[in-house]
């Protein structure tokens, strides 16, 4: 019964992971016992079992369940059976053989058959991120390297990084292409300290082709890490090996990010998805209706619903799409078409969440932060170069995202009269046409408090 259960779940998990995942994670398990809500399964390693229970636990359990057998854990075990288990993902040819394990030929974190560059809309505030990622997913010689891709939450970094590497290992499966997260590069490192592997470490992620890091924000700060990735950056540049980095900001933005690989990433291509416009938005639901149009079939869509959604939902296309699925969902439910009048009942709370409007507090701090004089200052008496500055773009940024008038931002701002925020934004107007920085600096400001 445990086996005939386990082919049952493995022929769902194939369709819900797709093939290359199943090949290198799912296929290598035992399953060893089912008894008394908990599976039991054989693994390669120790990593092996921990990469399956926090990437496809839940997939596991759930078509467990959906077999007649379900469960409340999972725990994995290194049996002698599955220590000689081999996934199907061969060694590139014309290279030497290394008894190496599962984990090994491929660490990295599973791509989501979802994000190809088939399925990526492009609009101008994605354009050249989007051509860049095209570029390196061709294979051949790249003037730029490392690609850094940086933005918001939603805005499409993943989505380009995972596309990279499906295109990759399409036209070239000989490849070694990685990709993964900062923080799984962090934990890799630390269980390689941990078991004294350092040198395997090494040697693993030097002799990849191709490196994919999603996230580096998270290593600031983690002076190991750090030093590792610098190293490892070093040796695959040296190697005219690709790298492709993202991140939720520029890399002179990052804090606490040693000042050298600030100095390594800005040294490729520095790309910034920009927030989604209108039309990008449209299109990103007007490809997404074409899908839920098989999936729902009947469903009658109203005209201006989605004319709606895209102007209305501006935040990041995570919350659009997810807006859209629960919209096709309730409406499957309940049997009725999709109308404004269903949309805004249906996405009441996301739409609410949506309108929220900036305070000119929220400004502050932001601005303060950014540019690191306390909040007290930014709104106090004070006259220094270092203090007006900021205070001017906190009163132009607030006089452009908020609806509030100028007498009254110039209360927020110790009691000043309109006038002087008036001269404030004119200021900070003029100097945005001939001070890059100053509009770089905007620029990620409107970002982070819109995004």
């Amino acid at each position: 019964m445990t086996n005939e259960t386990w082919g049952q779940v493995r022929e769902e998990l194939i369709k819900r992971v797709g093939k290359h995942n199943y090949a290198t994670w799912i296929e290598p398990l035992k399953l060893s016992q089912l008894k008394n809500g908990v599976a039991r399964f054989e693994v390669p390693t120790i990593f092996f079992g921990d990469w399956v229970q926090r990437n496809y636990g839940d997939h596991i359990r759930s078509q467990l369940s959906s077999a007649g057998a379900p469960v409340d854990r999972l725990e994995f075990a290194v049996g002698a059976a599955a220590a000689v288990a081999t996934p199907p993902a061969a060694k590139p040819a014309g290279k030497p053989a290394r008894s190496r394990g599962p984990d090994e030929d491929l660490p990295g974190a599973p791509l989501d058959a979802r994000f190809t560059f088939d399925t990526f809309v492009v609009g101008k505030p994605n354009e050249l991120a989007h051509a860049a990622a095209r570029r390196v997913a061709e294979g051949g010689p790249v003037t730029f390297n490392p690609l850094f891709l940086y933005g918001g939450v939603g805005l499409g970094k993943t989505h380009l990084m995972h596309a990279i590497a499906h295109e990759l290992q399409a036209r070239h499966p000989d490849r070694r292409v990685l990709y993964l997260s900062a923080e799984q590069f962090m934990y890799r490192f630390v269980q390689a300290l941990r078991d004294r592997q350092v040198m395997d470490f090494k040697e693993l992620f030097r002799s990849v082709d191709v490196l994919m890091v999603d996230d580096v924000q998270f290593i600031a700060g983690k002076d190991s890490t750090q030093e590792e990735f610098f190293h490892t950056f070093n040796a695959l540049v040296d190697a005219n090996k690709q790298i492709v980095i993202s991140a939720d900001r520029a890399p002179g933005e990052i804090k606490d990010l040693e000042e050298r690989i600030k100095s390594r990433l800005q040294c490729g291509l520095v790309v910034d998805l920009h927030p989604t416009d209108y039309e990008l938005r449209l299109g990103i639901l007007q490809q997404k209706v074409e899908f839920y149009r098989t999936q729902y079939r009947g469903l009658v869509l109203a005209d201006g619903v989605l004319e709606f959604l895209a102007h209305r939902i501006t935040t990041n296309v995570r919350v659009l799409e997810g807006a859209l699925t629960r919209l096709f969902a309730f409406a499957s439910l309940v049997g009725r078409e999709i109308t404004l009048e269903l949309a805004q009942d249906c996405l009441a709370d996301i739409l609410r969440s949506s309108d929220r409007k900036l305070t000119i507090e929220e400004i502050q701090r932001k601005v303060a932060e950014h540019y690191n004089v306390r909040l007290s200052d930014l709104i106090g008496p004070k006259r220094l170069r270092t203090i007006a500055r900021p205070r001017q773009v906190a009163m132009y940024l607030a006089k452009h995202l908020t609806p509030r008038s100028l007498p009254e931002i110039g209360r927020r701002f110790g009691g000043r009269d309109h006038t002087t925020i008036m001269h404030g934004v004119r200021k900070i107007e003029e100097l945005m046409l001939t001070d890059s920085q100053l509009a770089d600096d905007l620029q990620l400001l409107r970002r982070l408090l819109q995004g």
